[in-house]
This record gives structure tokens, C-alpha cells and sequence, in this order.
């Protein structure tokens, strides 16, 4: 089969679409033929090893682990003899080791059944961005209805599913990002819109109950500042120095007040996707793709994807070969 190999860290012409030998589930697991796949912003971040921490979450010290992509969608080829909610020939979508191939590997709590009504390529758009947008609107940030919700890095992966998502609860979402995406998120639900070339938000005495920041970099204090009494804050994603003083600070400041300044780590499970999926095929979630590529260009989709900050995802599309 073809698959994308991940020999080394570097940029993005490092990854070589190779011929591999397809793999045999065990019993836990699941072979799932791949029509799409799509890219999220630690792809990136994994091919170049870059931060150095994400070598000691995702990979090795010196080398990277050579199957490379997560998100998936595809045809279940053969199960495991363990395995009890999936069989050949049922549509699933979820996270997949090696997902950019013709096949990959899954668990079964890494799975969903794919809704009939949408594509494998909306499915392949959803998985590790609108989980972790759940995630933390949900479960971290505690959202309710009625809050005022802000969320800062709107228009990328997790932020279109996060501005869906927080309209979907019942918030009242306002949105930043840059000038070109303002039209988009408003599509998406977001009642009030900041362009952040133009604007900063922490200093328009504005306040909220849930602030989300998927790319974040001003200081925790200048957010906290920005909280109602009882507000959240979530980090999602940023600069190194700030994901550092969330994860060290956060918690020492969430003693003092009622407000709570924390993090979302994103974990891959069954009822989550289920969830997504039944929003994905009710039409409450709609992924918002910026560009499709083959699976041999999943190099040029990766430097998109890092020098182009794209609009939502990027999903790779594979056709099976003669060879497989």
C-alpha cells in the first residue's frame, strides 16, 4: 500500500510517499481503508519536532515515529477478533495511527459509525478539531447557556468548530480573528465579530464567561482581567510561553476568585465522536474545508497549512492503488 513515512524531522519535504506493507489489526483493533484524512495545526509541529516538546508527546527524542497522520475516514476492512461495535464494510470516521495511507490502523474507542448523509471528507474534517472545540467548551469551559463566549483564533481547525459549537449551547459568541475571516465566522454563528489587526479585545472593557483561546499570547492576567466574576478561561493552543504559563500558572491563580484559568488536553474516545457525529449529520456542525489534496501532496498541504494559515481544514484525499 502507499502511505506518507516520517523518517526524520525537518520541514515538510522530509515526508516521502512510499510502498509499505499493509498492516493486520490485532485483536483490539481495527483496519480501516482510508478515502480521506485530514491535517490539524500539531501536524506541523510534529514533522518538525518543533517545539521540542513535541517530540517527547508525539514521537522520539531523535527520530519521529515513521506512521504519521490521525484524523480519518474510510470503509472498516477488517476487525480484530476483540473488537465488538464495528464490522467490515461499515463507514467510520475518528483517529487513526498513519492515517495519511491507503490503510491505518484504529482502536475501537477511536472510532464512530460515519453519518450516511456526509461525505468522507467532512467526516475526515471533523475528529481531533471539533473534539478538542467540544472538549473545551464543554467539559473545561463549562458553557451554558445564555454566556457570553469569546474565542480568539476563530476562523482556524478548532476555532470554526468552537464558534458552532458554543452557538449550538446557546452562548452568545463573539469571534477575533484577521480581516479575511470576518465574513466566515459570522456564516458560522458568531453574533458579534473582532478583527484583531484592528482591535484588541482586552482593552475594550468587554467581558466574558467563557474565553477560548486557540491561539493565545497575551499574558494569563490580561485574560483574567477580560472574565466575569465567575468566568473560564481555556487554552487551547499558542505560543510555547503562554501553553507554559497556563499549564504552571493557571491552576495557582484559580485559587484566588472565582475565576478559573486552566487547559484542555484533548483525549480521542467513543462517546465524543458519536456525539460529534450525530451533530454532523443533523447539520449542527458543518466543516468548514479550505483546500484538498491528494495523498501524494501532503507535503505542500503541510506547508499550506503552516505558512498560509488556512480557513478551517485541510483534508487529504486518497484513492486506493492497484497495489494494495
Amino acid at each position: 500500500m502507499k502511505a506518507i513515512v516520517h523518517t526524520k524531522y525537518g520541514p515538510p519535504d522530509v515526508l516521502q510517499l512510499r510502498e509499505i506493507e499493509k498492516p493486520t489489526p490485532k485483536e483490539n483493533q481495527i483496519l480501516v481503508k482510508v478515502h480521506a484524512a485530514s491535517i490539524n495545526a500539531a501536524d506541523y509541529h510534529i514533522v518538525r519536532g518543533s517545539p521540542f516538546l513535541t517530540r517527547l508527546v508525539f514521537g522520539g527524542l531523535l527520530r519521529p515515529n515513521p506512521r504519521f497522520g490521525s484524523d480519518v475516514a474510510g470503509h472498516v476492512e477488517a476487525v480484530g477478533e476483540n473488537v465488538t461495535q464495528f464490522r467490515p464494510g461499515d463507514e467510520v470516521f475518528g483517529g487513526a495511527r498513519g492515517a495519511f495511507a491507503e490503510y491505518a490502523l484504529a482502536r475501537e474507542a477511536n472510532l464512530a459509525l460515519k453519518p450516511t448523509n456526509r461525505s468522507f471528507e467532512e467526516a475526515a474534517a471533523v475528529p481531533g478539531a471539533a473534539l478538542t472545540a467540544l472538549q473545551a467548551i464543554r467539559y473545561a469551559g463549562g458553557i451554558r447557556p445564555g454566556q457570553k463566549v469569546l474565542i480568539q483564533g476563530a476562523s482556524g481547525g478548532v476555532g470554526t468548530f468552537a464558534v458552532q459549537l458554543a452557538k449550538h449551547f446557546g452562548a452568545e459568541v463573539t469571534a477575533v480573528c484577521s480581516t479575511r475571516n470576518l465574513e466566515m465566522v459570522r456564516s458560522l454563528g458568531a453574533g458579534h465579530v473582532i478583527d484583531y489587526t484592528k482591535e484588541d479585545f482586552t482593552r475594550n472593557r468587554q467581558s466574558y464567561d467563557l474565553i477560548l483561546a486557540v491561539s493565545g499570547y497575551h499574558p494569563l492576567s490580561v485574560y483574567r482581567r477580560a472574565l466575569n466574576p465567575q468566568g473560564n478561561y481555556v487554552c487551547i493552543g499558542g505560543s510555547m510561553a503562554h501553553f507554559l504559563e497556563a499549564v504552571l500558572v493557571g491552576p495557582l491563580m484559580s485559587r484566588f476568585g472565582r475565576k478559573k484559568l486552566g487547559m484542555v488536553f484533548a483525549r480521542l474516545n467513543h462517546k465524543d465522536l458519536v456525539h460529534l457525529g450525530e451533530l454532523l449529520e443533523a447539520g449542527r456542525i458543518v466543516p468548514w474545508i479550505d483546500r484538498k489534496y491528494p495523498l501524494s501532496e501532503v507535503p505542500e498541504a503541510i506547508r499550506y497549512m503552516e505558512e498560509e494559515h488556512a480557513q478551517g481544514k485541510v483534508v487529504i484525499t486518497v484513492e486506493q492503488s492497484s497495489k494494495t
